[in-house]
């Protein structure tokens, strides 16, 4: 199933894709008055049972995409967690040592924008780099998960840009001022609950920029696994439902590349991960 949140004629809601079309959720059970709270009560369990009989709200190409976790409390980015990244990290001069445990920084909501919504370039920079990353929703909350257990924790799977402002990530050792710009990192279109995706199955994963293949890889390659991102996130963190886990990016960042390769306003940016979907964002100036 496919749950997201949307706005429709200004209503802001979320619901369940069925085709090309969305069966509004949030109207047939406002008991639970956005996704995260669908999510919380483990509701999202029976998703699939939910919508049957139920019937479509609107058409896809009629809404207004919302990220598909709108205010998480927590959106966790692990750093360099793709073997082919780091490696081309080393390649561009930077020096870097793997790590025992999982480098990770945190996002606020506000940086993040929706399917078909603008990334935003702000004008202090003329470094914004995509970065296509699979997003890990959590469903159940806990503290001190382990990794035998990390997966029923999980709630379902979503497309991820981690746009990235250069100059500002570099401004420290620390990353976060470059990874928080207002509307610089895309978030959807929707998420794939858990039950659809076995979790020893290697997804896909490509981003294109204007048509063009920047980013080709596969979740295997990650460095640490997804079950190791929640076991040491939540060991710092008490994960909440609704919490987002992205988890890094593989080569073929702009940054690397000779000479660099930036997005620009004008410019189409697609992350597309098999058997999640496609986050499209186009790209404008900071107004």
């Amino acid at each position: 199933m496919k749950l997201l949140s949307y706005s429709h004629h200004g209503h802001e809601t979320w619901g369940a894709v069925s085709g090309d079309q969305v069966i509004d959720l949030g109207a047939h059970f406002p008991q639970y008055p956005g996704l995260v709270d669908y999510i919380a009560s483990e509701a999202y369990l029976n998703a699939a049972k939910d919508v049957v009989g139920l019937a479509p709200h609107a058409k896809l190409s009629e809404i207004t995409y919302l990220p598909v976790i709108p205010r998480s409390e927590k959106i966790i980015c692990a750093v360099r967690n793709y073997m082919d990244h780091h490696q081309e990290v080393l390649a561009a001069g930077m020096h870097r040592e793997l790590s025992e445990e999982p480098p990770i920084f945190l996002r606020v909501w506000r940086s993040q924008c929706a399917h078909l919504q603008p990334i935003v370039r702000p004008h202090v920079s003329e470094s914004l780099d995509w970065e296509g990353e699979l997003a890990v929703i959590i469903g159940k909350g806990g503290r001190d998960i382990a990794e035998k257990d990390a997966f029923d924790h999980v709630a379902g799977y979503s497309c991820y840009n981690d746009g990235s402002v250069r100059e500002w990530q570099f401004h420290a050792k620390q990353i976060a001022s470059g990874k928080n710009f207002e509307s610089t990192g895309g978030f959807g279109p929707w998420m794939v609950t858990a039950d659809e995706i076995d979790p020893k199955r290697h997804l896909k994963l490509e981003v294109r920029l204007n048509g063009e293949t920047v980013q080709s890889s596969h979740t295997g390659n990650m460095i640490f696994s997804i079950a190791k991102l929640i076991q040491y996130s939540s060991t710092i963190f008490t994960l909440s439902p609704g919490d987002v886990i992205a988890t890094g990016t593989p080569a073929g960042v702009g940054w690397s590349r000779k000479p660099p390769r930036f997005m620009k306003a004008g410019d189409v940016c697609e992350v597309e991960i098999e058997s999640v979907g496609t986050l499209i964002n186009p790209i404008v100036d900071q107004s």
